[in-house]
């Protein structure tokens, strides 16, 4: 592995953005360094791992947490293969490439879906599960599984247009997408390929339950009071049917909930992680 520092620390409780070379590809991470128990956190399609900076830096005192660019999002190179177990395989070979024996995990939307596979696949790597609102039933009626980002832009002039573009495509706020966007010689774009990005969310399609119900380790499932992925029955289930999980909602919060209550977010991860590694 080799790794490298996109920027300088600026104290020691700020996290670092490197890149690294792991199973021949190029990943990007967020690592907060120092010594605590280490948790990886996964983001959701068309993010990237600097989603959870402000959670790497309201854990610093106590957890190391590591975030990276998923395959095919941000800085991470692409790949062929989209499946969940192919996430998943690429979370124990960053861990292998840090010396991370285990790992509590935390995967928001389809990173949730990846935490919950990793589990399941790799249980002696996942100390603790937390998935913040992801489904089991990833299908209609229960979700909209995919969303048509075939047509959107692959450049426009400013980042203001790239984003007024995007939203044009029936988007209410492109913000969270707009995090992924970056100005190339030829204008502002997206570091996702779309097509990536379809073939990604038609992998995660379908009823994910076997997996969830396939590993025993704590877990706690975050849930968003105005999710549009999670319902409250799903997700009542969910903690029903899968030994040592607790579940949480997040009142006032849509699906994006660590965006919207930062804070709430810090405290109740952290709570769940004193519980489960102490």
């Amino acid at each position: 592995m080799s790794a490298s520092r996109d920027r300088p620390p600026r104290g020691e409780t700020v996290t670092h953005h490197r890149m690294a070379t792991v199973a021949g590809r190029r990943t990007a991470y967020l690592d907060s360094g120092g010594t605590g128990p280490v948790l990886l956190a996964l983001h959701g399609h068309f993010g990237r791992g600097r989603i959870f900076e402000p959670l790497a830096e309201a854990l610093a005192d106590r957890y190391r947490v590591i975030a990276p660019d998923q395959r095919g999002h941000g800085r991470t190179d692409s790949a062929g293969d989209f499946s969940p177990e192919a996430y998943a395989d690429d979370a124990v070979a960053l861990l292998d490439a840090l010396d991370v024996p285990s790992a509590a995990v935390l995967g928001h939307s389809m990173g949730g879906a990846v935490a919950f596979v990793l589990a399941a696949r790799a249980p002696e790597r996942v100390r603790a599960l937390l998935v913040a609102d992801m489904t089991v039933l990833n299908q209609e009626p229960e979700a909209h599984p995919v969303l048509d980002c075939s047509g959107w832009p692959r450049r426009a002039p400013s980042r203001a247009a790239l984003g007024a573009a995007i939203e044009a495509h029936g988007i209410p706020d492109a913000g969270y997408f707009l995090d992924s966007a970056v100005e190339f010689p030829d204008g502002w774009g997206l570091l996702f390929d779309t097509r990536d990005m379809m073939a990604s969310q038609r992998a995660f399609a379908g009823d994910l339950g076997a997996h969830w119900r396939a590993s025993g380790q704590p877990a706690l499932l975050m849930r968003a009071e105005h999710s549009f992925l999670l319902s409250e029955r799903t997700a009542r289930r969910m903690a029903g049917e899968r030994p040592h999980t607790e579940l949480v909602t997040f009142p006032g919060c849509g699906h994006w909930l660590y965006r919207d209550d930062p804070e709430r977010f810090a405290r109740t991860v952290a709570g769940f992680l004193d519980r489960a590694l102490g």
